[in-house]
């Protein structure tokens, strides 16, 4: 079984707007919504590749309410813990031709300790061996900067597999407890090791540090450039297919998927790799938060070439 939690997850809103002008008013010519948050992004990749999850998180309000309808639309499982305050909106606005956007996130609604130890008791009840859950996004006002570390230990002590995809002082916090597997960008695999990651020789050093902490599986994205996946005895790295972009928000949620995708399947992680970075570039290529089909993801899948490297290259 797959679990997707998202502790602050939002309705997103996309204007699109033929040229970002600063200080005038802008018409939109169209606009998205989707249900928004990291993992409810991976569990709507996931269910567009025909992959069963439950969606778990903290949801309110008006917004709240339209979050799990539409979830529930798309025939993803919820299990949400209902807080007193409104889920929060993220807005973003992107040019019709171009990749120049602007993105603003609300900060989300402050969360009552009965409601963190809510969410808490239900992990534990729901936790099974052999599950894979994903932890996934920012942490909302009030909750603790190891809610993840808890999270983790429970999920993993029940014999499930925990995955982290975090950043900040959520992720430094997180990685304590050894979730099995981490999916940084450069720059958050930085604040992790220190290093700045400029080189692919830096990058895969990082991949060293991070495995020496005791986690089993990490997958740095890099956006456009080449990615790598690590699970400490074997190293791969690919490069994304060639796209047209139009919003990149959720295409890191998306990659996430994929992989998951080819693990829970048991297919050889390099295959499985090829599969994130598919789901990822094929996410990039949608509008809003949208998530691509299975053929548009396997369409992509075929072009991608997965070299393994050794950490001395």
């Amino acid at each position: 079984m797959i679990f997707t939690l998202t502790p602050n997850p939002a309705i997103d809103r996309e204007y699109v707007v033929p040229k970002l002008i600063p200080n005038t008013v802008l018409r939109a010519v169209d606009m998205h919504i989707d249900y928004g948050g990291k993992g409810f992004n991976v569990s709507r990749m996931l269910n567009a590749m025909d992959v069963g999850s439950t969606a778990l998180g903290f949801i309110g309000g008006h917004v709240g309410r339209f979050l799990e309808k539409g979830m529930e639309s798309l025939g993803i499982d919820t299990d949400f813990v209902h807080i007193e305050q409104d889920t929060r909106t993220t807005t973003t606005i992107v040019e019709t031709k171009g990749h120049d956007h602007y993105k603003v996130n609300e900060s989300g609604p402050p969360i009552l300790e009965s409601e963190l130890d809510a969410l808490i008791h239900k992990v534990k009840l729901l936790v099974r061996p052999g599950d894979w859950w994903v932890l996934a996004g920012s942490l909302p006002p009030r909750v603790p900067v190891n809610f993840y570390q808890t999270l983790i230990g429970i999920i993993q002590s029940a014999g499930a597999k925990a995955i982290l995809d975090a950043s900040g002082k959520a992720l430094l916090s997180g990685v304590k407890a050894r979730p099995y597997l981490i999916k940084p960008n450069v720059f958050e695999a930085g604040t992790l090791t220190g290093l700045s990651g400029k080189s692919m020789q830096d990058r895969l050093n990082m991949l060293t540090s991070i495995h020496t902490s005791g986690i089993a599986l990490i997958l740095i994205s890099a956006g456009k450039e080449a990615s790598i996946f690590s699970d400490g005895a074997n190293t791969w790295v690919a490069h994304p297919p060639v796209i047209e972009e139009a919003n990149p928000t959720g295409a890191g949620d998306a990659m996430l998927a994929g992989l998951l995708y080819g693990l829970v399947n048991g297919l050889p992680r390099s295959d499985s790799f090829a599969w994130g970075l598919a789901a990822g570039s094929a996410a990039a290529s949608k509008t809003g938060t949208r998530m691509p089909s299975m053929e548009a993801v396997t369409s992509l899948k075929e072009t991608i070439t997965v070299q393994e490297i050794s950490h001395a290259s």
